[in-house]
Order: C-alpha cells, then sequence, then structure tokens
C-alpha cells in the first residue's frame, strides 16, 4: 500500500475523537507520532487535511473527501484480514477473552462448556476488566475478545458488535446501612453518602462527584466494600444475585431504578481472532440472557 495503515487509521481517529491529543489516547500513541503521522499521510496525498488554525484541527474540504475514500480502505482491509483468517482455518493455541463482572455468570458457564468441547487443545484464559482496561488490553494483545458495557464510538483499531443480551444495574447497600430505613430514596439525598464508585486503571477523566468517594476497578472488589457497609454502589444484579450469601446487600428504591445497560463485544482489527476466538464471537452474538 502506497498510504502507512498507521497514518490512515490516525487520520480517521482524529476526525472521529475530534483532537491529536484525544486520538493519541485512544490509540495509546504519544501525540506527535498522530501529528507525524498524518503530516506524512499530507505530504503523500499533496493536500492538507486539516485546518490547524483553531483550537482544534478541523477538516478542510479536501479532507472531507479524503476522509471516505480512507474509512473505505480501513474497512476492505479489515475484512481482508477476517477473510485470511477465516480461511487459514487456525486455531490458536491460547485465548484469552476478558469480560465485564456484569455479564450473566450463566452465560459464562454455558460458553466454557461449549468451548471445552469444540476446542480440547487450545488454553483459555479468562481476564475480567472494565471500560477502557478492556479496550487497552485488547490494543496490546494482551486479550483477543473481550466484552464491556455498551457505549457510543470505539478506536478506529477496535471492532465491535452490539450483543443481543441486556444486563440490569441496581443502587445497593448493606443491609444496616441507613439508607435501608427509607422507603424511597431521591437523588440528593443518595449524595450525602458516601458513593463506591467504578474507576478503571486506564481511567483518563472521571466524572466529578457530587458526594464523598471511594473507588475500585472491578464491581467484585465494590460489591465486597458495599457488604462491608462503606457506602452505596450501582452493581450489577447477577452479580449481586450470585454471592448473595456470601455478600448481603439491599436495593434502594430510586426512580428509574434498577436500569437495563446493553454489552458490546470487541476485538482487535489488527489481529482478528482466529478459530477459537471467532467460535466466541459467533457464539455470545447468538446467546441471549
Amino acid at each position: 500500500m502506497r498510504y502507512s495503515p498507521e497514518a490512515l487509521t490516525a487520520f480517521v481517529e482524529t476526525v472521529d475523537s475530534g483532537s491529536f491529543s484525544a486520538a493519541a489516547r485512544r490509540l495509546r500513541k504519544s501525540q506527535s507520532t498522530i501529528s507525524t503521522a498524518i503530516a506524512n499521510l499530507e505530504a503523500d496525498l499533496g493536500v492538507t487535511l486539516f485546518d490547524r488554525t483553531s483550537r482544534q484541527p478541523v477538516l478542510t474540504a479536501e479532507g472531507q473527501r479524503v476522509l471516505s475514500y480512507v474509512q473505505a480502505i480501513l474497512a476492505a482491509s479489515e475484512r481482508l484480514d477476517e477473510l485470511a483468517v477465516a480461511l487459514s482455518s487456525e486455531t490458536e493455541a491460547r485465548l484469552a477473552f476478558v469480560l465485564s463482572d456484569t455479564l450473566h455468570p450463566d452465560v459464562l458457564e454455558e460458553l466454557m462448556v461449549q468451548f471445552d468441547r469444540r476446542f480440547p487443545h487450545t488454553e483459555f484464559e479468562c481476564l475480567v476488566g472494565e471500560d477502557d482496561d478492556v479496550i487497552d488490553l485488547l490494543q496490546k494483545g494482551r486479550a483477543q475478545v473481550g466484552l464491556i458495557e455498551a457505549r457510543e464510538s470505539y478506536p478506529t483499531d477496535i471492532g465491535h458488535t452490539r450483543l443481543p443480551m441486556q444486563t440490569h444495574m441496581a443502587i445497593y447497600v448493606s443491609p444496616d446501612h441507613p439508607l435501608t430505613a427509607q422507603t424511597s430514596v431521591e437523588w440528593d439525598q443518595l449524595h450525602t453518602w458516601r458513593e463506591l464508585r467504578l474507576n478503571t486503571y486506564l481511567e483518563n477523566r472521571p466524572t466529578p462527584a457530587r458526594g464523598p468517594v471511594w473507588s475500585a476497578p472491578n464491581y467484585l472488589m465494590l460489591m465486597s466494600m458495599a457488604a462491608q457497609g462503606f457506602g452505596w454502589c450501582v452493581l450489577p444484579c447477577a452479580l449481586v444475585e450470585e454471592f448473595s450469601r456470601s455478600a448481603p446487600l439491599t436495593m434502594l428504591t430510586l426512580p428509574g431504578w434498577p436500569i437495563a445497560v446493553s454489552i458490546d463485544l470487541l476485538w482487535n482489527k489488527s489481529a482478528p481472532p482466529g478459530a477459537a476466538g471467532s467460535w466466541v464471537k459467533a457464539y455470545l452474538q447468538q446467546v441471549s440472557a
């Protein structure tokens, strides 16, 4: 290819995220690397893609026309990679699957049963991660397939699809927490008590808190903290139900809660999963919970 795939990806990511710095964060590269890649692409094309006179880069008319072509090139390259994997029919010696605690345990249990039958000689590793940590593990090649609470957009190098399942989230406290004495709770009341909040290792801009906060990188740890009475917490209902005996919690009644949360399946476009990973993707796209 005449044009660097990395430069094409940097270009599309900058457009999608709105700035060179945001593109660098999403692609786990330095801002200078992104800026240089786009400058080289502009030199190769002989056009200016961004107007850099304002605070944030703005697509030029030429950049707008180039964008659709670059998106088509990257999409075709992704399909070609997937076809190559399918034609080779190679089964990975090892598959790492990173999942959220929001996944219903019954789904994971049946997946492992079926996986063992089909790929008895493939090493299978389950990792637990949430939000940006899942994306980071995929980008680094530490995991091949991942699950995440659905979001509107992902880095250009991350493939994604919405699964036909949802998880339910509710607000919990320990049975002896003072909030359990109230029949219903309003948000303003809730924020006068300590919140136990999910905060992943790679969280760049955590949402400002309205009250006192403790945090942890996964829901299981937050659930343990809530069971010990340290505060209130948003947790997956299925996780609380699974550990209800060892960590009893009480669901609070708030307007609009519990809520349903969609789940997305992710993979790294640059290193598409092999036969085992592709089977996991297909299985999760068919199952519902």
